[in-house]
């Protein structure tokens, strides 16, 4: 059977939909924990999962980090036909309404109202209510309850997967190695020459235009692509914010880079929390430094 599962963004969004379910089914801490740190570790691979499992299969799968027997197995599936059961059974026993109401501020009332007036079935389609303003037509609900709700699910949704990384201390790559991945990611984005991929965030019609570039340049391995958060997507700025997860050796992080719109790098790209650097990285008279107003 072909590949059908290909992206190790989708398959870590499955792995964490997994967690999320085991989790409001009240199952063994220790099973959910597994689903998320096996999501994290996939989210940020720097390889293809599926060409990992087409050259070494599931014993390579297995040499991931937090990746044993049954999620290996579980990955997998998602990899040759494009589903998993466990997933489907577990969605098949969690209702929508059952789902929604797992928010806090939203009881079972309200997410009857939600699922039948609008149709959100997912908690991915409940933050894109929250967030285009059909959320607050339902009965009960405000501009203050959609707040909170924008804030929960962004706090909840945002964990591991399109790859939260753990912050450690150790080496970083140079601002101006970052800088020049950033430099050829939003190029080559804009001349159309790299692949896509569909986000299930902020995406109700499917759509892959979500652009993801991976290098290696001196010994690190990076991966680019336009942040798709939801404060990228209040501020316009999903094809502006770049998001570089980068690893070497047992060095990792991320970072987020921006166009300054003040301050002595007004106008140049900038990495987020290293603006000093990129002051001496672009020969800028040492002023005071204001970091970019926007996060990603």
């Amino acid at each position: 059977m072909g590949v059908e599962w290909k992206d190790n963004i989708d398959i870590a969004d499955a792995l964490e939909r997994v967690a999320d379910l085991l989790e409001e089914q009240d199952a063994m801490p220790f099973r959910v924990t597994a689903y998320r740190k096996a999501a994290a570790t996939i989210a940020r691979w720097p390889e293809s999962v599926a060409e990992v499992l087409a050259s070494k299969g599931q014993a390579g799968l297995k040499g991931f980090p937090g990746v044993g027997k049954s999620i290996a197995a579980a990955v997998t599936e998602l990899v040759r036909t494009g589903q998993l059961e466990l997933l489907e059974r577990l969605e098949r026993e969690s209702s929508p309404e059952q789902l929604l109401a797992s928010v806090p501020g939203i009881g079972p009332e309200l997410a009857r109202r939600i699922h039948e007036e609008l149709g959100v079935r997912t908690l991915e389609e409940l933050e894109q209510a929250a967030h285009d303003g059909h959320l607050e037509r339902v009965e009960g609900f405000g501009p203050r309850r959609g707040q909170q709700v924008r804030d929960l699910l962004a706090a909840r949704l945002g964990r591991a997967r399109r790859g939260i990384v753990r912050k450690r201390e150790g080496p970083r790559p140079e601002v101006g190695l970052l800088l020049q991945v950033d430099e050829e990611y939003r190029r080559k984005a804009a001349a159309g020459a790299l692949r896509t991929i569909a986000p299930r965030r902020f995406n109700p019609t499917g759509e892959a235009w979500l652009p993801v570039m991976q290098r290696t340049v001196d010994g690190w391995r990076v991966r680019a692509l336009f942040s798709n958060t939801a404060v990228a997507h209040q501020q316009n700025a999903t094809r502006e914010w770049v998001v570089l997860y980068f690893d070497k050796d047992d060095a990792e992080g991320q970072c987020t880079v921006v166009t300054a719109h003040r301050g002595p790098l007004d106008g140049r790209r900038v990495v987020r929390g290293r603006e000093v650097e990129c002051l001496a990285y672009y020969g800028v008279e040492s002023e005071e430094t204001e970091a970019p107003q926007p996060g990603a």
